[in-house]
């Protein structure tokens, strides 16, 4: 059993960029063969279009999907554009606003001889010797490491007790700095966390959890590891979207 839960895909290296023509324009997307039995089109957040296609797959049929889907995918990417400008790099300044368990809350930095990183009302203090944009960073990235330790542990230990089996020991779970998921479940049994998800609401790190544990049952995303996920958070659709619209 080995599953992933993850951020909007990044394609591979080997994923080959194509287009078809369609209404005046083009629909630009990346194709990637895989050992599977259909062929699946995915719209991310970021309004990228991604096909993964069984291997023996002509490309005419993969093009003659996508215009059969075109209609799909130009809402789709309608409805990502009103998400719009998307959150810029941050550079650690005063003003600039992070997030924290689905919040914003602006920066306040101030040069003093105790460095450290206070939340309270509705603001980011942060004291650093210097007052160096990579001081401050280093600081709110430590503050976040802990933050993310305590409630990422408190949320999984209230989602265990929903899906604790007899004959299971409970799950170790791991937190740390992942770049294309937000949790898995080895075979092992271990549950690995992406330490960013504390800065998604709660919802949604139950979300990341429970969809986990499910794989628990189901090792797999067939119709019944979803008509479990469906049992154990009827609005989970909800959550995965508010994730991803959280965290781009």
């Amino acid at each position: 059993m080995s599953s992933t839960i993850k951020q909007a895909d990044t394609p591979p290296a080997s994923a080959k960029k194509l287009a078809v023509v369609y209404g005046g324009g083009e629909i630009l997307f990346q194709l990637v063969f895989s050992k599977r039995k259909s062929l699946e089109i995915s719209v991310h957040p970021d309004k990228s279009v991604f096909v993964k296609a069984p291997e023996d797959t002509s490309r005419d049929v993969i093009e003659a999907k996508v215009k059969k889907r075109a209609r799909w995918i130009k809402r789709q990417i309608r409805y990502f554009d009103q998400f719009d400008p998307r959150t810029p790099s941050r550079k650690y300044v005063s003003g600039e606003s992070h997030l924290y368990l689905g919040k914003n809350y602006r920066l306040k930095i101030e040069v003093g001889t105790d460095s450290g990183v206070v939340l309270k009302a509705g603001f980011f203090w942060v004291t650093s010797t210097c007052g160096k944009p990579d001081h401050v960073e280093s600081l709110l990235s430590d503050w976040y490491r802990e933050k993310a330790d305590f409630h990422l542990n408190k949320v999984f230990s209230e989602c265990w007790e929903k899906f604790k089996r007899s004959d299971s020991d409970k799950l170790t779970i791991k937190i740390m700095q992942l770049k294309k998921r937000w949790g898995s479940l080895s075979k092992s049994g271990t549950l690995t966390l992406n330490r960013d998800l504390i800065k998604a609401p709660i919802e949604c790190i139950e979300y990341v959890i429970i969809h986990e544990l499910c794989h628990l049952e189901h090792h797999n995303h067939g119709p019944e590891f979803y008509r479990l996920l469906e049992r154990s958070l009827p609005d989970w659709v909800k959550r995965k979207h508010k994730l991803e619209m959280a965290l781009i």
